[in-house]
């Protein structure tokens, strides 16, 4: 046993020298762990201050932003009062605007009324004739044209004439001779005072109801004779020929024949033959009417109207419906001729006199 006692010393041994322990740090590498240290440290502080910088900063930026929004609601607050008082204010000045345009157009209107005396008071003794004259004469002219009645009219011609002659102005010689010629014309025109067209109203009325119509029993005038005409049965005629005869004048009473060119108008019944001659007496009054109040053109429309009645639903063999054609022609012929009296030389003579040429 004793031998083997030295291995545990050397097993001791290797073991210590294997356990080795640390060695202490050295003075460089103790140095670079200050150094980073201190960095840190710096960064730390530098990251700090940065930050309260940038607190600082977004404070200031929220402080400017609440100042901005706050002078902003003052500004538009502001800007809502001036507009309240810009709208007053352009509210009063429209009530001032129309109110001195009102009293400007009231001041133009005296003005013009103003100028209008003046130049009336300043108006010579010729031009108020001239004046006078267009005046009498122009109402003279409404008269006739409305009443027909040229007597008004020639009489005023007169009166003109006389007046100019008193003024003894040679200037105004074309105006006496312009007024001569008109009243010839008046008194050339006089005849057509449509007197002889009321005469022909007043008759053709009379006689419509005493027309014939187309489909009228055979009652040809003149004499003539119908194959189915009545026959009068002589009073000396044998029993027989009395019976035959009346037998066969019935016959004829119940049936004609004819030629038949217008259907509407053979097949009148009697109330519409009443009802067409009343229509034409209106027509007639119409036409009546017309030349009362010297309206041409409405007369001969009726006129034409009465004609064309007259040609198609009345009988054209009658002697009446021939008059009554005839007389229709004739007031056609009238109307034509009849003009509304005018003044055209002596309107334009008067201008030429008024302009002074």
């Amino acid at each position: 046993m004793s031998p083997a006692s030295p291995l545990p010393d050397r097993t001791v041994a290797d073991v210590a020298a294997r356990t080795t322990l640390p060695s202490p740090p050295t003075a460089g590498g103790a140095a670079l762990a200050r150094l980073v240290l201190v960095a840190a440290s710096l960064l730390a502080l530098v990251a700090l201050v940065i930050g309260l910088m940038l607190w600082q900063k977004v404070s200031g930026m929220q402080e400017q932003l609440a100042r901005q929004s706050a002078d902003a609601l003052a500004q538009s607050l502001e800007a809502r009062t001036l507009a309240r008082q810009a709208q007053d204010t352009v509210r009063d000045t429209a009530a001032r605007l129309s109110l001195a345009e009102g009293r400007v157009a009231e001041v133009a209107l005296q003005r013009a009324q103003l100028e209008e005396l003046l130049q009336s008071l300043s108006r010579s003794r010729d031009e108020n004739l001239m004046v006078d004259v267009e005046s009498t004469l122009r109402l003279a002219l409404q008269q006739a044209q409305v009443t027909g009645n040229t007597g008004a009219l020639l009489a005023a011609l007169r009166t003109v004439d006389q007046r100019i002659a008193r003024a003894a102005q040679p200037r105004l010689a074309p105006l006496q001779r312009a007024l001569q010629r008109d009243a010839d014309r008046l008194r050339a025109s006089a005849s057509g005072d449509g007197s002889e067209a009321m005469a022909r109203l007043d008759e053709l009325l009379r006689g419509i109801d005493d027309l014939p119509t187309v489909n009228a029993l055979p009652a040809r005038s003149g004499g003539a004779t119908d194959a189915w005409q009545i026959e009068p049965i002589p009073d000396d005629a044998p029993m027989w020929q009395r019976i035959l005869a009346s037998v066969r004048n019935e016959a004829r009473s119940l049936v004609r024949v004819g030629r038949i060119d217008r259907p509407e108008s053979v097949l009148l019944s009697p109330d519409q033959a009443f009802f067409l001659r009343e229509n034409l007496k209106l027509k007639l009054l119409g036409v009546r009417l017309s030349l009362m109040s010297r309206q041409v053109e409405p007369a001969r429309s009726e006129l034409a109207a009465v004609t064309a009645s007259l040609n198609r639903y009345f009988d054209p063999s009658s002697r009446r419906v021939q008059v009554a054609a005839t007389q229709l022609q004739q007031l056609q012929l009238q109307v034509r001729a009849v003009e509304p009296p005018r003044l055209d030389d002596t309107f334009a003579a008067l201008s030429t006199a008024m302009a002074g040429r």
